[in-house]
């Protein structure tokens, strides 16, 4: 590998690394039930809170649903939110293991 090459390969690596960092302070919100159950997570897909209305507390069946639609709503957008991060620094091209 030449200098140029191993040049950019430390930039690419320096780029990812920054991005990792931003993605644990950056969140998403899931919602299910039109906003019955509020789910924000990091972009690094950690939990940080749930929010439950009142009412939910009515239907466990329902509730546990509702749960579930938000943090899989939640977990889509952070892995959208991740894509996009990692476009910007990877041209858009498909890395294997970058993504």
């Amino acid at each position: 590998m030449n200098r140029g090459m191993m040049r950019q390969a430390q930039r690419l690596q320096a780029q990812l690394a920054k991005i990792q960092e931003e993605l644990e302070t950056l969140t998403a919100e899931g919602s299910a039930g039109g906003g019955v159950v509020k789910v924000v997570m990091t972009g690094k897909q950690v939990v940080q809170t749930v929010t439950i209305a009142p009412e939910a507390a009515e239907e466990l069946e329902l509730l546990q649903d509702l749960v579930l639609a938000a943090v899989n709503d939640a977990f889509a957008k952070t892995q959208e939110l991740a894509a996009k991060k990692m476009a910007v620094v990877t041209g858009g091209m498909n890395i294997p293991g970058l993504g």
